[in-house]
């Protein structure tokens, strides 16, 4: 049996005339966590609420967990589980309330879902709350809540838009610790992000801008694949040694991180350090050495050409 959980074919969505998605291919296996890395407007969300059943596709193909979408998406809604960029709860209804009507829209039993509810309180650290209207937590708090019930009917695929957009780096950490052992308890997952550091946890990802998949693999591979040498800058004058470089041929990329310029160097170029210090040879108190890439470079590689 194919581990295949979700297959897209030119995948396309328009908007009279904006393109929100174009022609895009997906393959994402069982046990996955996938991202979708992009800024705000590249598609993540379009793309998600295609593979959920909630968008009709301008053109393309999908297909979830075995079954075509969105014709399936009605059967499928006790499979799928997802979690927007919003939360999308009642603010005047307490934890343990909204659960319970989570509960009932996926026409869970009473006893079996009293017992699920009882089991995600616990595991989110939700028990104190249960009684506290929603629109009083913490946004960290309410995450937990949305995340709960997002698992709460046990879903094999789940869908988590920008889950934590709005929360602190402890808190983050945190949410991708239960990511994980949901993992390991034989859920697959699509997750959007703009954070690198969230992206680098997903087992693949895919590169989005302007609607167009620009690279996708592991983040590793990604890396290693990298089309740019990477050369890091020290020295005085940076703005100036920026300015520089910014206008030289085969640079990608200059950007500054506290006290050293991160230079990206396209791969055709066979001698980045040479001509490098030959661009600087005013620059007489600058040191040069090369990085290895981190995702962020991946990222800006991938999205230096034109919108296609």
């Amino acid at each position: 049996m194919s581990d295949l959980v979700v297959s897209t074919q030119g995948l396309t969505r328009r908007f009279k005339e904006k393109t929100a998605v174009s022609n895009l291919d997906l393959e994402i296996r069982q046990g996955q966590i996938y991202g979708f890395l992009g800024p705000n407007g590249c598609g993540k969300t379009t793309t998600m609420r295609m593979l959920t059943g909630l968008l009709t596709p301008s053109s393309g193909s999908v297909s979830v967990l075995g079954r075509p979408m969105p014709q399936y998406a009605e059967p499928l809604k006790n499979e799928i589980g997802y979690m927007t960029q919003i939360f999308s709860y009642y603010r005047d209804m307490t934890v343990l309330e909204n659960l319970r009507f989570a509960a009932e829209i996926y026409g869970m039993p009473r006893r079996k879902s009293a017992d699920r509810i009882d089991e995600l309180l616990t595991t989110y650290d939700l028990t104190e709350n249960a009684n506290q209207l929603s629109g009083s937590m913490s946004g960290g708090q309410r995450q937990k809540l949305a995340l709960a019930a997002t698992v709460l009917h046990g879903p094999k695929l789940l869908f988590l838009d920008e889950p934590t957009s709005a929360v602190d780096p402890e808190t983050r950490r945190s949410f991708w610790e239960q990511l994980f052992d949901l993992v390991d308890q034989g859920a697959t997952m699509i997750v959007s992000t703009h954070f690198m550091d969230e992206a680098e946890r997903c087992h693949k990802l895919a590169i989005l801008e302007h609607g167009v998949k620009k690279a996708d693999g592991s983040p590793r591979q990604l890396m290693e694949d990298l089309n740019a040498t990477v050369i890091e800058v020290e020295g005085e004058g940076l703005r100036q040694v920026k300015h520089l470089l910014d206008d030289t041929p085969k640079v990608l990329s200059t950007a500054q991180v506290g006290a050293r310029l991160r230079v990206l160097v396209d791969k055709s170029e066979t001698e980045p350090m040479a001509m490098i210090t030959s661009r600087l040879s005013d620059f007489s108190n600058v040191t040069m050495s090369v990085q290895r890439p981190n995702l962020e470079d991946v990222f800006v590689s991938a999205t230096k050409g034109p919108a296609q």
